[in-house]
């Protein structure tokens, strides 16, 4: 864990929970892309900087998630480097209390106010400023969060965040974070038709052709999708939805798996309402969900 692997001239990542990417663009100087879970990997990043005798330019935020930004307020503070992030996901940033806020949908309790959910707050600069290396393509990833983006480096490796996920993480977990499963979907049609030397997910193995597991995790949504709607063959609220979802994909309930697994069962309710394949029905000072 924490090891630095090369995967190009200019290009390495950090083997970790969620990878880091490395990029070299000289001898001395070294950005980031995402900086890992908390002040730990942050410190740990940061002896693997040293070891190689690189300077710190920036941290690159992919998005907002805990497990991506938890080692910028470290890294910030010990290196005075930048830290680029762009959209709603340097509101988050910058007020880390927004992500639990924003799964549980009211002020989160103290079991969803830690370093999983809710990282320290950095200082935050857009991708538009003008020291932002002009070399480094922003690409849109939308879906998994709310403004996600990837990067192309100048070696034409790219680094995708988390708009996919292994087949061993979701044959385990089942249910992977979405936002916007719309936007999701799209964005899984945009990676697919991409060349690149290397691909690097956040949680999934570096690959030349990721276009297999681009299908796998497609199929995944489908398949979450069409459980979803058989829950709702008879009108259901959303508590016995969710229950069921747990209980088909044997899932463990917590208060973390409750806000991560519940906001995604929310969206792809959404998506499937505004697609004309559920409806609601309000009954007895309830909302209902049912398949059209």
């Amino acid at each position: 864990m924490y090891e630095l692997i090369r995967v190009s001239e200019k290009c390495y990542y950090i083997n970790c929970p969620a990878k880091i990417g490395v990029y070299v663009p000289d001898k001395d100087n070294v950005y980031l892309v995402d900086s890992g879970n908390d002040k730990d990997a942050g410190r740990k990043v940061r002896q693997i900087l040293d070891k190689n005798g690189w300077h710190l330019k920036a941290i690159l935020n992919t998005h907002s998630n805990a497990d991506h930004i938890g080692g910028n307020r470290y890294l910030q503070g010990q290196t005075g480097c930048r830290v680029y992030s762009g959209g709603i996901e340097a509101a988050f940033t910058k007020y880390p209390v927004l992500e639990p806020s924003f799964l549980y949908g009211g002020y989160p309790c103290k079991d969803l106010r830690h370093k999983f959910l809710m990282a320290q707050e950095s200082d935050v600069t857009d991708f538009s400023d003008a020291e932002f290396p002009k070399e480094i393509e922003v690409i849109p990833l939308t879906g998994h969060f709310l403004d996600m983006v990837g990067f192309r480096m100048p070696d034409n490796v790219v680094f995708l965040a988390d708009c996919i996920s292994s087949r061993e993480t979701l044959e385990k977990y089942a249910v992977s974070f979405i936002y916007d499963v719309g936007a999701y979907l799209e964005t899984l049609d945009k990676v697919e038709g991409m060349e690149a030397t290397m691909f690097v997910p956040a949680h999934a193995e570096a690959s030349a052709d990721i276009r297999e597991l681009v299908q796998f995790n497609r199929d995944k949504v489908w398949s979450i999708a069409d459980r979803i709607l058989s829950i709702c063959e008879k009108p259901a609220c959303f508590e016995k939805i969710l229950q069921e979802v747990f209980n088909g994909y044997g899932l463990t309930m917590n208060f973390e798996q409750y806000v991560l697994v519940g906001s995604t069962v929310r969206s792809y309710l959404s998506w499937l309402k505004d697609n004309g394949k559920a409806d609601v029905v309000f009954q007895d000072s309830m909302l209902l969900w049912q398949r059209v």
